[in-house]
């Protein structure tokens, strides 16, 4: 029997080794053999700010650059206190409302926690 971790994917049982890497033949998922178990909760992403502080739902935040709003005039400026985030999965892992704006999904790169 293999002591290889399922795939923290599919879970499939039939993972292999290749060089440092771990890869599932069922769904081409590869993940590093060191972070194996850490992999297997892939649910519990850890989001960190600009400055390595890990953030929560709930957190409040300050923007550290000036944004641009896509689609609109509108400018997120340096300093603005972003309040009750929530963490979402994607490329902007952000999710929050903005006063004077609205809506908007935010990088966490360009936020330090408060």
């Amino acid at each position: 029997m293999s002591t290889l971790p399922p795939c923290p994917k599919c879970n499939s049982e039939f993972t292999y080794e290749d060089g440092a890497q771990l890869i599932c033949p069922e769904c081409a998922h590869e993940w590093s053999a060191s972070a194996g178990a850490e992999a297997a909760g892939e649910g519990d992403k850890v989001i960190k700010d600009a400055v390595g502080n890990v953030l929560q739902d709930g957190d409040t935040v300050t923007v550290i650059k000036d944004l641009k709003v896509k689609g609109s005039s509108l400018v997120v400026k340096v300093g603005t206190k972003v309040k009750s985030i929530r963490l979402v999965d994607g490329d902007h892992d952000i999710d929050c409302k903005i006063d004077g704006i609205g809506a908007m999904k935010l990088k966490s790169e360009f936020v330090k926690k408060v």
